[in-house]
Parts: C-alpha cells; sequence; structure tokens
C-alpha cells in the first residue's frame, strides 16, 4: 500500500493540536512558527518568542505589516490584546526559568533517550546557530520537536546516539515526523500515530533506533 508523507504544514497543524487551552508556548525558528497559522481560536495560547515577545498572532496582512512587530526568524507578527514585548535578556530569564510550557524545536538529530542536536552538524563548513535554543531545550517544561523523519540524502534522524554536537540532554518529550507522531519515553520510543498506508515495519526501516509499537493502545 502506497502512503503520502505529511508536509511541513500538515506537520504544523498536527503539533497544534496538542497545545493545551492556556499554554504558554515558544514557536522555534522555521517550520515551528508555522503552527501559529493553525492554533484553535477557542484556545487562548499565548506565543513567546525570544526576541521579546509575549501574546503574538499569526501573520498580518501585507499592507499591516509593522517592521517593529517581527518574531525571532525575523518574521511579521501580528499583537493579540495584552500581548507586551520587553528586553532580550528578560526573554531569556522566562526561557531559563521554567515559565515556559511547550517549546517547539526543529532537528538534525533526535536520540532515543530524548537527546537533542539541533545548531551544528559538524562539519567545518557549516554555519553554527544556537540562539536560545540550548536554553530553550533545558528551561522548557516539555520540548516537542518538528522534522522530516530522514534527511534529503535518505538518513534517519532519530538514532541511537547523537553523532552532531549536542543541544540538551534527556530534553524531548514529543517527535513530530512527516511520517509519524513518537512519545519519548523511558521505556523508549513509542510511536503514537503513523500516516495512512505506511507499516509500521517501513517506518522502523527508516528509524535508526528501535521503535514500539503503541499504535493499537
Amino acid at each position: 500500500m502506497s502512503y503520502s508523507k505529511l508536509s511541513r504544514a500538515q506537520i504544523a497543524a498536527r503539533v497544534a493540536q496538542d497545545i493545551p487551552d492556556g499554554a504558554y508556548v515558544n514557536l522555534g525558528i522555521g517550520l515551528p512558527t508555522k503552527i501559529s497559522n493553525y492554533l484553535p481560536k477557542d484556545k487562548e495560547i499565548f506565543l513567546h518568542s525570544e526576541n521579546g515577545l509575549l501574546a503574538f498572532g499569526p501573520p498580518p496582512e501585507p499592507e499591516q505589516q509593522d517592521a517593529d512587530l517581527i518574531n525571532a526568524g525575523k518574521e511579521y507578527v501580528t499583537m493579540l490584546t495584552g500581548g507586551s514585548f520587553f528586553h532580550h535578556g528578560d526573554s531569556f530569564a522566562m526561557m531559563r526559568g521554567g515559565h515556559l510550557d511547550i517549546c517547539v524545536l526543529g532537528a538534525f538529530q533526535i536520540a532515543e533517550n530524548g537527546d537533542l542536536a539541533n545548531w551544528h552538524t559538524g562539519a567545518s563548513d557549516a554555519i553554527p546557530a544556537v540562539g536560545g535554543a540550548m536554553d530553550l531545550a533545558v528551561g522548557a517544561k516539555k520540548v516537542f520537536i518538528t522534522t522530516e523523519h530522514v534527511t534529503k540524502n535518505g538518513k534517519p534522524k532519530i538514532v541511537k546516539e547523537l553523532s552532531y554536537p549536542v543541544t540538551g540532554k534527556q530534553c524531548v518529550d514529543r517527535i513530530y515526523t512527516d511520517l509519524c507522531v513518537i512519545n519519548v519515553t523511558t521505556e523508549g520510543l513509542k510511536v503514537v500515530e503513523i500516516v495512512e498506508g505506511l507499516h509500521f515495519d517501513e517506518l522502523q526501516n527508516q528509524t535508526a533506533a528501535p521503535l514500539i509499537n503503541s499504535l493499537e493502545d
């Protein structure tokens, strides 16, 4: 049976479903920022950006863009009623102080124990871009990862042990890929969702760490 991978937009929409009402959430640069476009209107969710924003909304219409209202990815945003902006140092104090319920980050690699690598591939010609990822990885109460399941060259991103420089140790709680949703537990990597038409064995073949089939739990 054939299967279709989720698009980046579909991954973002899937993550948005799992963000609870009243949560304080940081959306990392790249794919995670797209999640703001899919947050349910009936939930009050407070988005945080490390450059000093709290309670911002989706992108504005082109004619309403304000160069002073951008997120950490330099993308235009809107401010919601009651939203605020503040010093970069205060923003990092929020991140480091355990005040964020969830952060959503991208990844180069995720290890089976929840270790995360997302700032450098270790290649000599690569440009490191850690930003606030280390602070978020250890400071947020829950860490969600959004990523394609394999690299453009077909190499698994979910591995037994990291081969890239570490961002955070045992920090990842849940992984959302274009093929599945995985919970990182003390028992191992539990697959809780899989795209229609993809067999579990094929998913395992594209993963360099053992998976636990929890689809019928």
